[in-house]
């Protein structure tokens, strides 16, 4: 059992409660499984282990779980379900898991659907809009009906896909199983993980050993594991009942290396370095480098790319896009890492929905060693988020002015910066009246609404909020949700353009539904020499550990230190701030 299958469910029970004609009367009870899920998802220790060191009691300290819900957490964990979750479903026999990814379903919508017309999943909803039967609901229409085949093929398209945020904790869950075992020398995670994809088909761990057997009668054991696909001497490959498929491979250390830039991939890069290997007169397989029988590496990685005139390629840049041609040259950029990460500007308080405190943040970002940390909460465009207005942004100050002041005091290196995550609104205009976006320290701006419109009304919508004055920052600037939503339609070139000049910042969101910009768009930004920075988007204090998927993002886009504005120090980034 895992946070994120508690999660899952709790959202699950939730959206059922909120297709409930009574809902309208319970609404806090949809509300706090809400919560209780987002929290359950950004938690580092699984809640079984929580349930198993102190009980009920243990539970209902986890923020958002009181005692209904520990109670759920405890029936799940002694029975594989829960019985709310099974009455609803039985009551009303909606695939919600299915319908609610359509874009722009909601679950009062999805209660129509299958009052009226019987629709229960995918299947069903695809029938009926390519028959005209939706567009006539109340509360439709033609453009509804559009937009819901468009996010059908767009879900058809992402099957069988799960997001990196998704995959690689338990990746690193199971690659440190793998470590303990006494019979295994080295051990890495390859494929798409090891390059960070945005998404990941299946998982491929290599090890390297003398004594295979062990390893795989280990591997094919793991909890989780509902299907063992095969099983040999030195292969095995596994279904996790979290729905992907998982490889392992055993080498002799002798051949390490060279098996692990094999399974690391990607194939289009692998087939480049074959070439450039057959060129110089050897052969390059999974087993080593060869001058006929005679193996001259294979041990080690970076040997492989050092025998064929290569610098070591980091595996983020791995996909034929010419990074090999870079590598000949001795032109490899110095890739930013994580530990340049000096802060992070996109974190919303509770002030508008957040489960944390500005206190409680601070406190977080203390343990990050950070040098700054950015309020940036919603504005009142987004009632939904309880967007603050002109007045509680002032009173927002007040709470900084007090902590910094505090901070200060204690000798702390760390300073919170004010500032608030805007709204786009439909003509370019921000939400919030320029007199007090001038008095933040910062101003992040996004489009949250009306995402339909055209590429040229898009980008001159965004390109209008780049030239206000005030603003800083383009929060989450293509507006795709992986798995969800495609990216809206906008003229990047024009957008860099405009960036360029104005001096605007674009973000790299990392939260891992988002990863946006991706890595073509990050690379189209550094070379136009527009300044990128990576942010969290963090509603809750364990989010800041997104920031990892956000900085793997900025490699695959092969930005450095330079390019990205929180790899400075405060002093250098507020400059390139208002």
């Amino acid at each position: 059992m895992t946070n994120q299958e508690l999660a899952k469910i709790f959202y699950e029970i939730a959206n059922y409660l909120d297709m409930e004609e009574a809902a309208a009367s319970v609404p806090f009870k949809s509300i706090a499984l809400k919560k209780a899920a987002v929290n359950l998802e950004s938690l580092n220790e699984d809640a079984g282990n929580i349930y198993k060191k102190g009980g009920l009691k243990a539970l209902m300290e986890i923020p958002g779980v009181g005692k209904g819900i520990a109670f759920k957490i405890e029936e799940y964990l002694k029975t594989g379900k829960i019985k709310e979750l099974t009455a609803l479903k039985k009551k009303t026999p909606v695939d919600l898991g299915e319908l609610i990814g359509v874009e722009g379903l909601g679950t009062k919508k999805i209660s129509i659907l299958y009052k009226v017309l019987g629709i229960k999943n995918l299947k069903d909803l695809e029938k009926a809009a390519q028959a005209r039967k939706i567009a006539p609901l109340f509360g439709f229409g033609e453009k509804t009906e559009k937009n819901i085949l468009e996010g059908i093929a767009f879900l058809k398209r992402s099957r069988g896909r799960f997001l990196l945020g998704e995959i690689l904790p338990k990746v690193k869950e199971i690659e440190a199983a793998l470590k303990n075992l006494k019979e295994t020398e080295r051990v890495e995670a390859c494929g798409s993980v090891r390059r960070k994809k945005e998404t990941i088909g299946d998982v491929d761990f290599l090890v390297a050993s003398n004594k295979p057997g062990k390893i795989m009668d280990f591997f094919v054991s793991l909890p989780g594991v509902v299907k063992i696909w095969g099983k040999g001497a030195t292969k095995a490959s596994v279904r996790l009942k979290d729905g992907f498929d998982m490889d392992i491979r055993v080498v002799p250390r002798k051949s390490y290396g060279a098996a692990l830039q094999y399974f690391t991939g990607s194939k289009e890069h692998n087939i480049v370095l074959r070439k450039i290997a057959i060129n110089k007169g050897y052969k390059l397989s999974e087993y080593g480098l060869f001058k006929g029988s005679k193996m001259i590496a294979g041990e080690s990685e970076k040997e492989i790319y050092e025998k064929l005139g290569l610098e070591w390629i980091p595996p983020e840049m791995r996909e034929n896009t010419g990074e090999i041609e870079l590598a000949l040259r001795k032109k490899l950029p110095k890739l930013v890492e994580l530990q340049d990460i000096k802060g992070d500007l996109h974190y919303h308080s509770n002030w508008d929905g957040g489960t944390e405190s500005i206190k409680e943040m601070v406190e977080e970002a203390v343990k990050m060693g950070y040098e700054y940390i950015g309020v940036s909460d919603h504005t009142k465009f987004l009632r939904i988020e309880h967007g603050l207005d002109e007045k509680q942004l002032v009173q927002q100050r007040k709470e900084i002015d007090k902590i910094n002041s505090k901070l200060k005091t204690q000798n702390s290196k760390l300073r919170i910066l004010h500032g608030c995550e805007a709204n786009i609104l439909a003509d370019g205009s921000i939400d919030i009246k320029d007199e007090a976006l001038a008095k933040l320290d910062f101003v992040i701006a996004g489009v949250h609404s009306q995402m339909k419109m055209s590429k040229e009304k898009m980008t001159e919508r965004i390109i209008k909020a780049m030239k206000n004055p005030n603003v800083d920052i383009i929060s989450h600037p293509t507006g795709r949700i992986l798995k969800q939503r495609d990216e809206y339609e906008i003229d990047f070139d024009e957008i860099l353009k405009a960036a360029k000049e104005t001096g605007a910042i674009l973000e790299i969101n990392a939260n891992p539904y988002r990863l946006d910009l991706n890595g073509q768009n990050i690379r189209r930004a550094k070379e136009a020499g527009v300044k990128m920075i990576i942010n969290t988007d963090a509603h809750h204090k364990d989010h800041l550990r997104f920031m990892e998927y956000g900085v793997s993002q900025a490699r695959r886009g092969r930005a450095e230190k330079i390019d990205i504005v929180n790899c400075w120090s405060a002093e250098k980034a507020l400059k390139m701030l208002k």
